[in-house]
């Protein structure tokens, strides 16, 4: 399937290609042209900050580009120092920060865009989102076609109602024409793009044109134990994504992870601010413990849940200190005879030794012949003035122990574990 931008420039060649057909001259080919073959239309949207709202505009199937801008001010040159200057955060001529969408209205209507636009901020809001305060950030739209207005102002209309209905005011939202649009500065064009590790600001008010599933969420099973819950978007957020993709989809820890808006967090108490999507809460008995805002590596998720899960404990020093079990511990004890089965790492889940791999040392560790697959990662260690080859779990990057040659019952490789950094799942039907 085409992207859309692929799709204009077909459509491009098709014209060309057609022309030449006719003999006519590529001066006679005009971008109205493309404009009229492609259904093109233009519309410039404003609600808050630019970066986030970019980027999701041109996630809508339909939407052929996003550009992010300036719009509906007078008086000076728009430019993003201009603007956000002190001195003009109260001006009412101030240029908005706004988002030229091109859209195909053959795929993606302007109803439905503009649903998308009215659900993805607060519009109550004047001149501000959130923290964002100042004339550059009111919600805006600005048309350039009849049928924009009558639809803006119709779909104005019905989600005022609805908002009233959830408790909220006025829509402060202005729906005019638009005169100019000046685009922003290059490095402010695809930001989120350049700029990979951050988070989104979503300060939508939850309230939807159209009831979804997840309306009515209970959030009981979050009140009891230790839980982890992750504030999604509602729109499209690359980080919230890249998270998922990078972190999160290969999770598999006893720790409950739950996804959650932030208008989807009744019953529980939390302590930070929730429009940063993604959010990562630590939650023990519904009461947040710990709280990272924004895009975080697969080693910050994990020692930030290790100390959540492990807390100043033995297996917390050996799994981030590369300490070592105390021979013969508790834990060895456990472990040391359990039935068939398997050995995961303790934070996320991963598979990491079987019991058909097992024997009894002597040394008071687990040790093990092999790994399971390419689970581990092995590593130079010469500390203690020792010369060894150090193991950690290639899933979260915690120590897990040594490897050493030859020690292994029949002269395989000893794999010494420690056992404090292990969680044990039985073989089913075992």
């Amino acid at each position: 399937m085409l992207e859309p931008k692929s799709l204009l420039r077909l459509a491009t060649f098709a014209l060309l290609f057609s022309a030449a057909s006719y003999g006519l001259s590529l001066e006679q080919i005009k971008s109205s042209d493309v404009q009229a073959t492609m259904h093109l239309e233009k519309i410039v949207l404003g609600s808050g900050c630019f970066w986030g709202a970019e980027k999701r505009y041109e996630a809508l199937p339909g939407v052929i580009d996003a550009e992010s801008g300036y719009a509906d001010g007078k008086g000076f040159k728009a430019t993003y120092r201009n603007i956000t200057a002190h001195s003009r955060r109260l001006d009412e001529h101030n240029y908005a920060e706004v988002v030229q969408v091109t859209y195909n209205s053959n795929i993606i209507s302007v109803d439905t865009l503009l649903k998308n636009y009215f659900e993805s901020h607060d519009p109550t809001q004047k001149n501000r989102q959130g923290n964002d305060v100042g004339t550059q950030y009111r919600s805006i739209v600005l048309t350039t076609t009849q049928q924009q207005v009558t639809v803006a102002n119709a779909l104005k209309t019905k989600y005022q109602a609805k908002l009233t209905n959830a408790g909220f005011g006025v829509i402060k939202t202005i729906v005019k024409p638009l005169a100019e649009f000046f685009p922003a500065e290059e490095y402010h064009q695809n930001y989120l793009a350049k700029n990979p590790n951050g988070y989104c600001p979503d300060h939508s008010t939850g309230v939807v044109f159209d009831k979804t599933a997840d309306e009515n969420i209970d959030n009981s099973t979050l009140l009891k134990g230790k839980q982890i819950v992750i504030i999604d978007s509602r729109s499209y957020c690359p980080y919230c994504e890249k998270l998922k993709k990078d972190v999160l989809n290969d999770y598999q820890g006893t720790i409950a992870l739950t996804f959650r808006k932030a208008d989807q967090l009744s019953g529980l108490t939390i302590k930070s601010a929730t429009w940063a999507t993604p959010t990562i809460l630590f939650l023990e008995n519904g009461k947040e413990v710990y709280a990272r805002q924004g895009y975080v590596t697969k080693e910050e998720f994990y020692k930030a849940l290790g100390a959540f899960k492990l807390g100043d404990s033995e297996a917390y020093r050996v799994a981030f200190s590369a300490r070592t079990d105390s021979p013969f511990c508790k834990q060895y004890d456990i472990f040391k005879n359990t039935p068939d089965g398997q050995f995961v790492d303790k934070l996320s889940g991963a598979p990491l030794f079987d019991t058909d791999d097992r024997f009894t040392s002597g040394t008071g560790w687990l040790s093990f012949t092999n790994p399971i697959g390419e689970s581990v990662t092995m590593h130079e260690d010469n500390s203690y003035g020792m010369q060894r080859i150090e193991i950690r779990s290639k899933s979260t990057g915690i120590h897990l122990g040594h490897v050493f040659p030859g020690e292994g019952p029949k002269g395989e490789d000893r794999y010494c574990i420690n056992a404090t950094v292990l969680e044990f799942v039985p073989r089913k039907n075992s």
